[in-house]
């Protein structure tokens, strides 16, 4: 029997690769990338640096979208060290988003049980050198990879590793994806090596985090919401509330469904009234892509 991960239930129990079709269909290539990112929506570009010290602790610089082509700006991301995410595949490539679907659907089949309600895209672009850090979803994902070497950590979901209430900062947007790391977790990371036309499923809120194998990637991040994770991620908003009010709410592992159901529904009252408002709705920008710049990261021009 198959040892969990998580203290979450769910019918994905480990990390696993799947096959998909995604790079027989021609999208990871250059022209295919570089029409899309001359297409793509400027404020769904999330363009990043991150950087870290001896310890694995990361610093974050975001980027925005600036001046240049397409092709260009593809060639800045082969060149330097950024991470460029690009959200909304299903509205910005829906060619791309359709064919994704059709493989989810295969991949979805081989866990009894798992019904997807909502789905969501991102399509990853990112250099040789990109590293993402420690990080958890708020979904579950299927990670499609389709150029490149990507390494994945996976790591449990539990306590030690996973702490709700560091869960409830990032349900509620107070914080980003990033958790506290510590190198001695590295003992326990599940270690999986990515090739194009491999797919990767790992259990909900699985923490992880990402290294690129000296070579330029292409990713489509795929989250999908199910009944039982919505009902867990808006207790987790309700229990954030609770504690910004001073409160000590139970943790949500200990609830079962119909108590997880009650404060999802208090959660969509809380969220209609404004209880927990974004802190990162705007991040200051530090730097556009320029081609031959350190890091593929140049000055910021002003706009005009």
């Amino acid at each position: 029997m198959t040892e969990r991960r998580t203290r979450y239930p769910g019918p994905i129990a480990e990390a696993r690769q799947h096959p998909h079709t995604l790079v027989e269909q021609g999208f990871a290539e250059d022209a295919a990338l570089a029409a899309v990112l001359d297409r793509y929506p400027a404020e769904l570009f999330d363009i990043n640096l991150y950087d870290y010290d001896d310890e694995g602790q990361v610093s974050l610089r975001t980027g925005a979208r600036g001046r240049l082509s397409g092709e260009e700006l593809l060639e800045a991301i082969k060149q330097g060290r950024l991470w460029v995410n690009l959200r909304q595949v299903e509205r910005g490539w829906p060619e791309l988003w359709a064919a994704a679907m059709t493989d989810f659907a295969a991949i979805q089949a081989t866990y009894p049980g798992m019904r997807a309600v909502r789905n969501a895209g991102q399509l990853i672009l990112s250099s040789p050198k990109a590293r993402v850090p420690y990080h958890f979803d708020a979904a579950g994902v299927v990670l499609f990879h389709l150029r490149g070497r990507k390494r994945l950590f996976v790591y449990p979901g539990d306590e030690r590793h996973l702490a709700e209430r560091n869960m409830e900062q990032v349900v509620t947007r107070q914080t980003t994806e990033e958790l506290p790391y510590t190198l001695a977790f590295e003992d326990d990371a599940q270690v999986m090596d990515l090739e194009p036309g491999r797919a990767l499923t790992w259990p909900l809120y699985a923490p992880h985090r990402v290294e690129n194998l000296d070579r330029f990637c292409v990713s489509l991040s795929m989250d999908f919401q199910t009944w039982p994770s919505r009902f867990r991620n808006g207790a987790l908003f309700t229990n954030a509330v609770i504690r910004s009010r001073g409160g000590r709410p139970r943790q949500t592992d200990g609830m079962a469904t119909p108590e997880l159901a009650a404060r999802w529904a208090a959660s969509l009252a809380l969220k209609k009234a404004g209880a927990m408002k974004s802190r990162i709705a705007h991040f200051e920008r530090d730097f556009e892509p320029e081609v031959g710049a350190a890091d593929g990261a140049g000055m910021l021009r002003p706009a005009g």
